[in-house]
């Protein structure tokens, strides 16, 4: 537990994201795709639904304070479920509550999903998700990418398992660090509406609610199975893509080998996990299309199969995190690295 990971650098490539090229591609061959680009009219629904759950075990368990029942209640159940309203926020971020047309809609409904988490964190997500799609993989532009003090601190096994604890921190504080922005007014209301939903919360259910909505969703966000789709979307964790990624073979800007796409930056997951979290792992075709909603994101590798079927992917997300601490090969700098171009200042 205690090895070093053999990675001492990022793995650099030289093309564009292969996403909207690959995007175009796949629309000129099968133009009924752009017929899933609408919202879920349901989602919203669901979303509600959740909160609802969150708040009505929250005042169930406003007599229970003892540590271990909290703990055990908040990783199986209401860490998950707000695990899962992390994820749905992602999908507002996308605008995929209202639409497009309603943005202030969809920022609203965002900050009401918030609520179960305990902390301020839909709209400064909507802001630094649009940099990753935007510059997926580009130095200092791309949010999702580990810094490199994360990369040459935690590069043991066992500071691998403390990187993943540790997660939510890192998660909310490395954009802050690398690409910092002035809060917006979104922001701040985001952070008062959020302090007003705790003190009510404390006031009438017991502060120890407070603390236990932000430690579960800290659970559920750090050594969790559910959280192993961090390490899925946009970690190399398969031994072939070195050698695919080097043959230097581009076709449309984006790798091929033996005509088969490849994606260096993004991976799937195809499990049962993605039935609570919004299909988060169907993210090759999430990035190939965002702006289909998560309920319909299958359809896409299943009109255009020759796109994805050749992909690796992941099918355990448990696999993933064992992976992840013990292999050697994998750690913070196991990820696809582009050099900032003048151009994307």
């Amino acid at each position: 537990m205690g090895g070093r990971i053999s990675r001492t650098d990022y793995e650099w490539v030289y093309t564009d994201e292969p996403h909207a090229t690959r995007r175009q591609l796949i629309l000129a061959k099968y133009p009924q795709i752009k017929q899933l680009m609408r919202i879920d009219t349901n989602f919203k629904w669901t979303v509600l639904a959740l909160v609802a759950i969150q708040i009505v075990s929250y005042y169930l368990l406003r007599n229970t304070t003892t540590l271990w029942q909290l703990f055990l209640v908040g990783y199986c159940f209401n860490g998950v479920i707000n695990h899962s309203l992390i994820l749905a926020i992602h999908e507002i971020s996308h605008n995929q509550a209202f639409g497009n047309r309603y943005p202030m809609a969809n920022k609203w409904f965002g900050i009401v999903a918030n609520f179960p988490l305990g902390f301020p964190y839909f709209v400064s997500f909507k802001h630094y998700h649009t940099n990753h799609h935007q510059y997926l993989g580009v130095d200092k532009l791309d949010p999702d990418t580990p810094s490199e003090f994360e990369a040459r601190i935690f590069s043991t096994s066992a500071t691998k398992v403390l990187w993943l604890i540790l997660q939510p921190l890192i998660y909310g504080l490395r954009p802050l660090i690398v690409n910092p922005k002035v809060p917006s007014p979104m922001d701040i209301c985001n952070i008062v509406v959020q302090l007003v939903f705790d003190s009510i919360i404390g006031q009438t259910l017991g502060w120890h609610i407070v603390a236990y909505m932000v430690g579960s969703t800290w659970l559920a966000m750090g050594l969790h199975p559910m959280s192993a789709h961090f390490l899925s979307e946009h970690f190399i964790m398969f031994d072939d893509n070195n050698k695919k990624f080097s043959d230097n073979t581009i076709e449309n800007g984006i790798y091929v080998n033996n005509g088969r796409f490849l994606v260096p930056d993004t991976c799937s997951y195809y499990g049962y996990w993605n039935a609570i979290a919004f299909n988060i792992g169907y993210h090759v075709e999430h990035h190939d299309f965002p702006s289909i909603p998560a309920k319909l994101l299958p359809k896409v590798s299943q009109i255009a199969p020759e796109f994805y079927d050749s992909l690796n992917h992941h099918t355990s997300y448990s696999k993933i995190i064992w992976q992840f601490i013990v292999d050697p090969k994998i750690g913070p700098y196991a990820r696809v690295k582009r050099a900032l171009r003048d151009n994307t200042s």
